[in-house]
């Protein structure tokens, strides 16, 4: 790759990037800099160049008419590919399905696209989402945007490597000059040089036009360079035939590229009948080409933007309103440019832009989120603006859009909010935010507000509103009239048996007064497969929060699968974390290490802090379990410091839950009892009555190992009303426990029903295996000391399983420890292992993760090798053997 003048460097980067791509090494870049800098020239290079090796170029350019048009741009990239991925509406989703059929076949790919800052939100999100997981793929990215500070917050988010180009050199800048105008006097040869400031096209046509026009060529010298050659190129159109200037200007505005629908628009336009022969002057010219489908295709981006600017805005709204007629066939393209041409606000079309917003989420969410955003613009009535606003923040929160999310909250008049959207917009704001939480008065404000909302006959949203609060109330521990005010506004919207909702939401408000009721409505709904993942999410919240983790997972998991196909990343973050916590509160870390994983990498990735808090939180109690306190301890520490920082008090029982479990983990049961007894202490910030139900097991470890029988008697006498109130599976399990230790019957407390909780049954063993043997009752003793073995090694929690071996082998029997060959493997390695383990694909597992399936295949490649076997069905028996049983 060589010729540019000035550009060496920028060529061997663009080349290494083409070589690791051919190589099974897949990457993106972002060349950026001011217009005309050269980025087009270094694009076309590129793309030759890879032509030249043998590399599939597929070349698109951002179009500010196509902005509003949901994956317009990706449209236009893959239509040399037949088919191109349809099925999928979501960023994530459709960037997976790319990656798999530029896969097929084997060959490397490049995909080039200029004016990348104009693409549609859709395409961007997925090429940018597409470049952060190319691993072993054959594919390169390059992409050209201009300077501005729209283009730096996109770039932020999108974390792509980037490759600024400076103007050129004045040795450099005098060489280009003289290929683009040879001979030109010395005098307007310096002007040239000082005017354009070494920006190449600036040189290229300031430099032509001062050689047809002289000095008159370099006036005003007040313009930004941009504008200056956006002025040369109006020039040029400025000499053409009035038709050919109008079918420039309608292809300009148009989102698409067909020649025969903006010679049908200029008619309208003008009035009377434009000839295709009408286009030929521009294409003589050399302003714009039109292939053999007849697609026109502008020679620079830069041509299209001084059209748009130049043209006047009632002549830009006759040309929308013209395309708006031709596309009749088209709805959704027609209902861009009807929106385009209207003079001001109108409801009635921003009303039926919300209309085709409702319709098309979720599982058209970038579409939503476009048809909300112009409505948004053309609303007239406040109110409706603002709920318009507010339903866009929760379109980008299940799509993972934090960014979006945020710009849209500080955009919101809450003065003219209804009561509802007041509620959406409080949880929207504290849960993306970085402000302290409001205290209980706050929350009772909202409470009547919803319920304002169910009296004035809007009962759907007040009790989606409801719903969205719930988890904050659950958080906060409110005082007992705030809970009976929204206990009362909840019923009221609702009988238990009527809305799922309900429950879902009594279980985290009132779990005392209705948690048996509401965990049984839990328990008929669990195999429900018409309740839309969103709800089921919520659901598997609600049942964690009462202690049923098996219903927790089974809700989150059915809700991560569907979500995950639809890619709505905000919603599959929220499950993976409930999955997580439901497992982790098991014991069972083996399957809670790849949904945390999966979970803090997603959320941090869309910027969704809580979940990645959250994630967190349940890895701090993962690595406590595992043995690896250093690890929890790190993560305690800083969850501790964001949420005391946030005022998020009640949450702190979390970090206080991480810190008992590390010091039972290292052997120090009376830093345990103290680190669990703050969450049981009204007088200590970390108090947390709810959180009591989850953690009593650990707490009456403690007790047993340090000989606290005496402190933990009360805790079970206060605990005993509240089982039989709220039904919470953990207390009772935690109780059946609690009592073991405070009267030495573990066989009574095995007799009781664990099903489905490995850990505190194999816990139970224990501590029956270790007072039978203590009572010299050796031979009883080995039974149960040898099934607790068992389940924690195959738990993977080691330092219960290293304490049972110990006991065992105080008894004369002696239990190796396994070795545990997924150890050696990563989060995502282990994920991979997993669902290769159990039959998928590699374009299934990939489908799955978000990864190519060739990325999947070099991940297996190195799994093989650290796990010992050189097979799937090898694999198979290794993940069997370390499950469960």
């Amino acid at each position: 790759m060589a010729g540019l003048v000035g550009r060496d460097d920028q060529i061997r980067l663009l080349g290494d990037l083409l070589t690791r791509a051919i190589g099974g090494r897949g990457g993106a870049l972002v060349l950026r800099g001011e217009a005309g800098i050269g980025k087009s020239a270094l694009l076309e290079h590129v793309a030759r160049a890879a032509r030249g090796l043998g590399v599939r170029v597929l070349e698109v350019t951002g179009v500010q008419a196509e902005g509003q048009i949901p994956y317009a741009g990706l449209d236009h990239l893959l239509r040399p590919l037949r088919p191109a991925p349809t099925a999928a509406d979501s960023p994530y989703r459709r960037a997976v399905e790319v990656l798999h059929l530029l896969g097929e076949p084997e060959q490397p790919t490049l995909l080039a696209v200029e004016d990348a800052h104009w693409l549609d939100a859709a395409t961007w999100e997925t090429l940018t989402f597409l470049s952060r997981r190319l691993g072993s793929d054959r594919v390169a990215v390059v992409m050209a945007v201009r300077d501005g500070e729209d283009v730096d917050r996109r770039l932020t988010r999108a974390g792509l490597p980037e490759l600024r180009l400076e103007p050129l050199a004045r040795a450099d800048a005098e060489t280009l000059l003289e290929r683009a105008a040879p001979r030109l006097a010395p005098r307007l040869r310096a002007r040239v040089l000082a005017e354009s400031a070494g920006n190449p096209l600036g040189i290229v046509e300031l430099g032509g036009s001062v050689a047809r026009l002289g000095d008159g060529a370099l006036s005003p010298s007040a313009l930004p360079l941009s504008a200056r050659v956006e002025r040369t190129f109006g020039g040029l159109v400025a000499d053409l035939p009035p038709q050919t200037r109008t079918l420039l200007l309608v292809a300009a505005l148009n989102d698409g590229s067909g020649l025969d629908e903006i010679l049908a628009a200029a008619t309208l336009l003008g009035g009377v009948e434009v000839p295709t022969e009408a286009i030929q002057p521009a294409v003589t010219a050399r302003l714009v080409a039109v292939d053999e489908q007849y697609e026109l295709r502008f020679r620079h981006p830069l041509l299209r933007s001084a059209l748009r600017q130049q043209a006047a805005p009632a002549d830009r709204r006759r040309g929308h309103a013209a395309l708006a007629e031709v596309l009749a066939a088209s709805p959704q393209r027609q209902l861009w440019h009807r929106a385009s041409a209207a003079p001001g606000p109108d409801e009635a079309l921003a009303r039926e832009l919300t209309d085709v917003a409702a319709a098309a989420a979720p599982r058209q969410a970038p579409l939503a989120l476009a048809a909300l955003t112009r409505a948004v613009q053309l609303s007239r009535d406040p109110a409706a603006r603002g709920h318009r606003q507010v339903s866009s923040c929760l379109v980008a929160h299940e799509q993972g859009d934090q960014h979006t999310v945020r710009r849209l909250l500080g955009e919101i008049d809450e003065g003219v909010l209804r009561p509802a959207d007041h509620a959406r917009l409080t949880w929207l704001r504290e849960t993306y935010l970085p402000i302290a939480w409001s205290g209980p008065e706050r929350l009772l404000t909202y409470a009547d507000l919803i319920d304002t909302m169910r009296r004035d006959g809007d009962p759907e949203r007040a009790l989606q509103a409801m719903n969205d609060l719930a988890l904050r109330v659950y958080y906060s521990n409110v005082p007992t009239p705030v809970r009976d005010r929204f206990t009362e506004v909840t019923l009221a919207l609702g009988s238990i048996d009527d809305d799922p909702r309900v429950p879902a939401i009594l279980l985290l408000v009132a779990p005392v007064e209705h948690g048996v009721a509401a965990l049984r409505r839990l328990e008929r709904l669990a195999h429900r497969t018409d309740l839309p993942p969103a709800l089921r999410s919520d659901l598997s919240i609600a049942a964690w929060a009462i202690g049923a983790f098996d219903l927790a997972g089974t809700f989150a998991l059915s809700a991560a699968a569907e979500v995950r196909a639809q890619g709505r990343i905000g919603v599959l973050s929220q499950a993976l974390n409930a999955a997580a916590s439901a497992y982790a509160a098991l014991g069972d870390t083996r399957a809670a290490v790849p949904l945390a994983a999966e979970c803090i990498s997603l959320a941090e990735e869309t910027g969704l802090p809580m979940w990645a808090l959250g994630g967190g939180l349940t890895m701090g109690l993962v690595e406590a379990l595992r043995g690896d306190v250093a690890a929890a301890h790190r993560r305690a520490e800083a969850a501790e410091q964001a949420l005391s920082a946030g005022r998020r008090l009640p949450m702190l029982a979390l970090v206080q839950r991480i810190r008992g479990v590390a010091a039972l983990a290292e052997g120090y049961p009376d830093d345990a009892f103290r680190q669990l007894m703050r969450i049981f202490d009204p007088a200590d910030s970390a108090y947390f009555p709810a959180h009591q139900l989850l953690v009593l097991g650990h707490l009456a470890e403690a007790a047993l190992l340090g000989g606290f029988q005496d402190e933990l008697r009360p805790v079970v006498r206060d605990l005993e009303p509240v089982a039989a109130a709220t039904g919470s599976p953990a207390l009772r399990v935690g109780l059946g426990y609690a009592r073991a230790v405070l009267d030495g019957d573990h066989q009574a407390a095995l007799a009781g029903d664990l099903t489905g909780w490995p850990f505190d049954r194999a816990r139970l063993q224990l501590a029956h295996g270790t007072a039978l043997r203590r009572a010299h009752r050796v031979t009883e003793s080995r039974p149960p000391l040898r099934a607790a073995v068992a389940t924690f090694d195959a738990l993977g929690v080691t330092p219960w399983a290293d304490r049972a071996r110990a006991e065992l082998r105080a008894t004369g029997e002696t239990r190796r420890r396994p070795t545990d060959a997924l150890t050696a493997l990563t989060p995502q390695e282990q994920q991979i292992a997993r669902l290769a383990a159990e039959g998928l694909s590699n374009r299934e597992i990939g489908a799955h993760l978000f990864l190519s399936p060739r990325t999947v295949s070099t991940h297996l490649y190195r799994i093989y090798p650290k796990v010992h076997v050189k097979s799937r069905a090898e694999l198979a028996r290794v993940i069997t053997s370390s499950d469960v049983r």
